[in-house]
């Protein structure tokens, strides 16, 4: 696997810290989670005893995120605790936390002090809104960054206001950034022999993903307001009723119009002012108006086979159960087996990176917490049985 050789001591909790480690897991990296004593990670309590949603006396969460882990319980408040982390710090390449801005330093375990035991050490920090600026010390989640990052201002309709975004995008868009910036930092100690820190912050990645409609409001001071499922720019590109759910349709530029006026036969539709896309733009209403009329006939599929023969974009609003079962989802190993320790095997979305040097791999189960502590002590910093009791009676280690 492309990160084997690497080892991640992993002290996040919730969603975004453990959702970048899990990228990184996923591509090889040995990823050791270190946990407090007694309760563990925050996630390994939550839905544990739902019918639907816990196997193995794990939920959804924790399951799903802490695959191919390995779960180490050390007492990092304590300063024996403390000493055997730096033990384990000097035998690792990164590692990844997502607390509040200054706890890795009350705790001792910042950059500065970690690089002094291990100078080619990478440290990530995920947290709401950076460590520099006025906001360090704000408290934030998912909806509240999406809020804060514009986001949400442009889902939904004027109708029915903002809108956040049905998949937690704040939350995993800073596991997917912090992931991306320790693979950065990894390439650059390749030059330079010497680790760095990792600053990601979440409201920093959801103004990231405005991307080029952030630059076209810099450009033009124009505020843009939420527009469903259509576009600001193409006509016709919308979700359209049908009669038996819904499809998407994106002509984008006036070929795929021509195009599509030759697939789906409307008089309505042939007027010489919706030849360009200002005219089409400017009768939005009317053409998705008559689309959706004309949508509302036949089933999905019917309109899926007419429009995918006449190479239009176009695609089907899946719910759940039709999105995890679609055959290029499974085809892609986009669904994955992951086995627990009952022997039982559960499924879960697979890793969306494909390496062609790397062979399709099992995944692990979600360890028991503390499962791996003294595996890990003995075959990383070299303690025998007779340090692992001492620190065992001292519960220091669990």
């Amino acid at each position: 696997m492309a990160l084997e050789h690497i080892t991640v001591l992993d002290l996040t909790h919730m969603l975004s810290g453990p959702y970048g480690t899990m990228l990184l897991a996923d591509l090889g990296a040995r990823t050791i989670k270190v946990e407090p004593p007694g309760t563990g990670e925050g996630t390994r309590r939550l839905l544990e005893h739902d019918p639907d949603y816990s196997r193995d006396g794990m939920g959804a969460y924790f399951l799903t995120l802490n695959r191919n882990k390995q779960s180490v319980c050390i007492d990092l408040k304590s300063e024996a605790g403390l000493a055997v982390f730096m033990d384990l710090v000097r035998h690792a390449d990164v590692v990844f936390d997502n607390f509040s801005v200054g706890v890795t330093k009350r705790l001792g375990i910042d950059y500065e002090a970690l690089s002094a035991v291990n100078p080619r050490i990478i440290t990530c920090s995920v947290t709401g809104f950076g460590s520099t600026g006025p906001a360090t010390q704000r408290p934030a989640f998912d909806q509240v960054v999406q809020a804060m990052g514009g986001g949400m201002s442009i889902t939904g309709t004027p109708e029915t206001g903002p809108t956040r975004s049905g998949i937690p995008i704040g939350d995993l868009g800073g596991g997917v950034f912090g992931a991306m910036g320790v693979l950065a930092a990894i390439a650059q100690r390749e030059r330079t022999g010497r680790g760095q820190h990792v600053d990601v912050s979440m409201l920093d990645a959801q103004i990231s993903l405005l991307n080029y409609m952030a630059t076209m409001h810099l450009m033009s001071g124009i505020v843009p307001e939420g527009i469903g499922n259509g576009h600001f720019v193409h006509v016709p590109y919308n979700s359209y009723p049908t009669a038996d759910g819904h499809i998407i349709v994106a002509c984008i530029g006036d070929a795929f119009w021509k195009r599509f006026l030759e697939c789906i036969d409307l008089p309505a539709l042939r007027r010489p002012e919706y030849d360009q896309q200002p005219g089409r733009f400017a009768a939005k209403s009317e053409i998705d108006a008559i689309v959706s009329k004309e949508f509302r006939t036949q089933p999905t599929a019917h309109w899926l086979e007419k429009l995918s023969a006449a190479r239009i974009p176009c695609g089907p609003v899946n719910n759940f159960r039709q999105a995890l079962n679609d055959t290029q989802v499974r085809a892609r190993d986009m669904v994955v087996d992951v086995p627990l320790k009952t022997g039982e095997t559960i499924q879960m979305p697979g890793n969306p990176i494909k390496l062609s040097a790397d062979p399709a791999r099992a995944y692990g189960s979600p360890p028991t917490l503390g499962e791996h502590t003294e595996d890990v002590l003995r075959s990383l910093p070299g303690y025998d049985e007779e340090r692992l009791s001492a620190l065992r009676t001292q519960n220091v280690i669990a």
